[in-house]
């Protein structure tokens, strides 16, 4: 009723300082360099308030992290969108293998994987959600798109799932390594990711094109 209108807006906008807050926490400071007194000083809430919207540490993680799949839903249009009724597989190939790079490849998003992975082991419930609700969604887009052009004879890929594996393998590989063993996610220039996308894309036809 309108009445209760105004406090549930205002209750609205405390999660999500909360929630903004202790994003930027837990991206720059890790889970066990993050306590509940820091949120709530970076969201201008008190502690009780915190607790209010979020039960504990652990809990207040697990949504942030599924909170931040949104990137990876972007991916996955990215993907449904890419080669609609192309007449040079090689080109719309390589210009998708360029987004998706670059998607991927994205500060906030290299320092969340690295998130992710650090705490996979503590929390593997969160881990798998976020892997089923982020990558693993791209990567059935993706096989799906390589079984509609092996349907049409622009690739041959009897294994549209492997395919896609391997696409995002070869244009990966070299960049997310790097950045996930140095720590450095702006290591990779845009001139170096595309050249990893073009030599992706060369060798994926190589395997998986119809000659």
């Amino acid at each position: 009723m309108p009445v209760f209108v105004p406090e549930l807006n205002r209750s609205a906008r405390k999660r999500k300082l909360i929630l903004d807050a202790a994003t930027q926490a837990f991206l720059s400071r890790g889970y066990d360099g993050t306590s509940m007194d820091d949120v709530a000083a970076l969201a201008a809430v008190s502690k009780p308030t915190v607790y209010k919207h979020f039960a504990d540490k652990e809990r207040l993680f697990y949504e942030i992290v599924l909170a931040t799949t949104d990137p990876m839903s972007k991916l996955v249009g990215l993907v449904a969108d890419a080669f609609p009724d192309t007449d040079d597989l090689e080109r719309d190939l390589r210009a998708f293998a360029r987004q998706f790079i670059s998607a991927l490849m994205q500060p906030d998003v290299l320092r969340l994987r690295r998130l992710v992975i650090a705490n996979a082991e503590r929390f593997p419930e969160m881990g798998r959600a976020w892997y089923e609700h982020g990558f693993e969604r791209a990567l059935a887009a993706l096989a799906s798109q390589f079984q509609r052009l092996t349907e049409q004879q622009l690739l041959a890929a009897a294994d549209p799932e492997m395919a896609a594996n391997h696409f995002v393998g070869l244009l990966l590989w070299i960049p997310i390594n790097r950045v996930m063993f140095t720590g450095a996610p702006d290591a990779t220039s845009d001139a170096e990711l595309t050249n990893y996308a073009d030599a992706a894309v060369r060798v994926f036809l190589r395997a998986y094109g119809c000659s």
